[in-house]
């Protein structure tokens, strides 16, 4: 059955969320508070990276399922559910700040309809929906739980095909409606209360970050005693108990969520007289991964990089995406040139500075030329396009010989080879 549907929010997970349920076949109305955003929507434009995102867009528009307004007012006024996809920033404290949920919520309260539904699909804290409903004021509106589980990159194609949707409500009836959204979807609804749905988010992503923790751990131990990480990866990854999804070692974890969420649930944790030494422990591998491997990058170049070219492929946190936050790589890069090291960086999605890009690295238009004179050549994102560049033809441009693959992405055989040492990680 076609709902009327409003997205309050038009980011990551506002976008693909109100794409996503137009293509099911609902009416959808998203509404942010930039008009030129709105303007660029309108037109088809899709202001992020998102693999299959603009075709939904531009068959929703020409469909008229999705359209787009400025002011969540607007956008409610006619809806049956009510999706707030906004921002939940974290506090210096750790702790998510909510001021955009209460805000939004109280932005639409007077223009919700009678018996509405109020959808919280941000990560947000334990609680929130008392927040929400404190905000709205309003007593006929049941508000629930329904938190994401993109991953950038591959957000739309998780979507359709999630795993499980997790629905939290006191409101057992509001729960069915919410759950009727994804009717088309052969999917597990886990029906619960608000508290266990927010939970079971902070709780999914921290355990990933855990994953990928250890085996970065694990690929350390690989080095010193020469282990090869990525039969490790295979013997322990088909185990049922264990699975080989996310024990893939670089250079470190990042991205919008990891770091937020985990420093959430630890701030979350102590709210509730918990030390979670655990995940703490999580967040202290990781940074010492980024030493890790800018150690690696200075003694693949002599010892220093003071002075040095350093080539740089990959800047996103991830490949399939645009997005800068908390990229592992920049972190690198940040300790490289505080070594002193001179940057020359490429990006199939970065073509210009922008907003999380360190002025001193210098953006170069190919991974060829990005490679241009430098003493060591180090891949940080996994974008599969590395995996076609000619090493021969690397090899007529660097200074350098070594390679230090912080993904272990590259055809080792094919660049040794071609005359280089290549230095992945666990190997």
């Amino acid at each position: 059955m076609a709902l009327k549907i409003a997205v309050v929010g038009t980011g990551y997970v506002g976008l693909t969320t109100g794409a996503c349920l137009a293509h099911l076949g609902h009416k959808v109305v998203c509404a942010d508070i930039d008009p030129e955003k709105i303007a660029s929507l309108r037109s088809g434009h899709i202001p992020i990276v998102e693999d299959g995102l603009t075709e939904l867009v531009t068959q929703g528009l020409a469909s008229g399922n999705l359209s787009f307004v400025v002011g969540s007012s607007g956008a409610v006024q006619d809806c049956e559910i009510a999706f707030l996809c906004v921002p939940t920033p974290q506090g210096d404290d750790g702790a998510a700040d909510l001021s955009y949920v209460q805000a939004a919520s109280e932005e639409i309260s007077a223009s919700l309809p009678f018996g509405a539904i109020v959808v919280n699909k941000s990560t947000v804290p334990v609680g929130s929906t008392k927040v929400v409903e404190r905000s709205l004021q309003r007593p006929d509106i049941s508000v629930v739980s329904n938190p994401e589980f993109l991953r950038e990159g591959s957000a739309v194609h998780d979507f359709l095909h999630p795993d499980r949707v997790v629905i939290g409500s006191d409101n057992r009836q509001a729960s069915l409606k919410v759950a009727s959204v994804y009717d088309a979807l052969s999917a597990k609804i886990i029906i619960t209360d608000p508290a266990s749905a927010e939970t079971i988010k902070y709780a999914a992503n921290a355990f990933l970050a855990t994953k990928l923790s250890f085996i970065n751990a694990i690929a350390a131990i690989c080095e010193g005693v020469g282990a090869d990480i990525n039969d490790v990866v295979s013997g322990i990854g088909s185990d049922t108990r264990i699975g080989a999804n996310f024990l893939q070692p670089g250079p470190g974890w990042g991205g919008s969520c990891f770091p937020k969420d985990s420093r959430a649930l630890i701030k979350i944790a102590e709210d509730a007289d918990y030390n979670f030494d655990l995940l703490k422990g999580v967040i202290t591998v990781n940074n010492q991964q980024f030493d890790r491997v800018t150690e690696k990058i200075c003694l693949a170049a002599g010892g220093s990089v003071s002075g040095k070219i350093v080539a740089v492929w990959g800047l996103t946190f991830k490949a399939g995406t645009d997005d800068l936050r908390d990229s592992p790589s920049l972190q690198i890069i940040q300790r490289l040139l505080h070594l002193g090291a001179i940057i020359q960086a490429f990006d199939p999605t970065v073509t210009s500075h922008r907003i999380g890009l360190n002025q001193e690295i210098q953006i170069a238009e190919t991974a060829v030329k990005c490679a241009q004179n430098a003493e060591v050549l180090v891949v940080l994102t996994e974008w599969s396009e590395f995996t076609k560049i000619d090493p021969s033809v690397v090899r007529t441009v660097m200074s350098g010989r070594t390679i230090v693959d912080g993904r272990n992405l590259l055809d080792r055989s094919a660049w040794q080879e071609a005359g280089f040492t290549h230095l992945g990680i666990g190997r």
